[in-house]
């Protein structure tokens, strides 16, 4: 067994590729910062103007890996924010990101980004923008009317965990997807643990996928998706949660009938303290296999 959990722990580490926060150093964005710049940044969407938002004169902006114009992509379409908002806050690489639902007149729509920051401006903004099933293959995004205690809850200080080893344990889970065991990557998943797909439940108590046997994260049956690539996004120590950003491989979604199969990308969020990981929760889309992110 720990050979297992050895080899995945390595193989999680070659996921994410060289990481090193001090090459990253600290922005003058503190959490408070940070959860403003993220918040105007989403008032300026729906008041389609992007001058709302503190943005750098050189930031760059994709959505769904396509690089656009400032201004183009949901500041066109954006017009209701709902109340569904989970931050995660990264003081250490000035990062914001969120999920979110906003709405196009009146239509909901799933919206997972990521924002750099650099002295208090904007630099990069990476998004999914996720409008229906096909798009998403899972959609339901009316469920998610406020956001999961569970997620947003900050755990107590004793339960608190070091950056680093909040990673390992988030890193688990692309490295149980590698070799299609969540037992042999060795995942600490807490009693009642849950994870959503899209604002749906697929794993936890009360899953809606094959169960009963999804109710056990650890135990249950996962494919075996040998192409997974995975790196870090956030780490928001004081709330207790890791943000992967993960492209399950070609041929991990398969497509409408008569389309090829596609990839599914995600933003993957783990709610981690006490050595535990306690929810999961994904906002993803499919895209063709191979699809070059905009960014790595």
């Amino acid at each position: 067994m720990r050979s297992a959990v050895l080899a995945v722990s390595l193989l999680a580490a070659a996921l994410t590729g060289p990481r090193n926060v001090s090459a990253q150093a600290a922005t003058n964005c503190d959490r408070a910062c940070l959860e403003g710049v993220m918040t105007a940044y989403l008032d300026s969407l729906v008041a389609h103007d992007s001058s709302r938002a503190p943005l750098a004169a050189n930031v760059r902006f994709t959505e769904d890996a396509k690089v656009l114009p400032v201004g183009e992509g949901l500041w066109k379409t954006a017009t209701k924010l709902r109340p569904f908002r989970t931050d995660f806050l990264d003081p250490t690489t000035g990062t914001a990101a969120v999920h979110t639902v906003l709405e196009e007149n009146g239509a909901p729509v799933l919206l997972a980004a990521r924002l750099r920051v650099a002295g208090r401006r904007i630099t990069e903004i990476e998004t999914i923008v996720v409008r229906s099933r096909e798009e998403g293959a899972l959609f339901a995004p009316d469920s998610l009317a406020e956001p999961s205690a569970a997620m947003v809850t900050a755990p107590p200080t004793s339960a608190r965990m070091p950056r680093a080893a909040m990673i390992d344990i988030a890193l688990r889970y692309p490295g149980g997807l590698k070799i299609g065991s969540f037992e042999r990557s060795d995942v600490p998943f807490a009693t009642g643990a849950y994870r959503l797909e899209n604002g749906v439940r697929m794993a936890g108590p009360g899953c809606t996928f094959q169960p009963p046997s999804c109710e056990n994260m650890r135990g249950q049956q996962i494919p075996t998706l040998a192409g997974i690539e995975a790196h870090v996004v956030a780490v928001d120590e004081e709330n207790g949660t890791v943000l992967l950003w993960m492209d399950f491989g070609p041929g991990s979604l398969p497509g409408p009938p008569g389309a090829p199969p596609r990839s599914l990308v995600t933003f993957e969020a783990f709610k981690i303290h006490g050595g535990q990981v306690h929810a999961v929760e994904a906002i993803f889309e499919g895209m063709p296999p191979n699809t070059p992110s905009g960014w790595r």
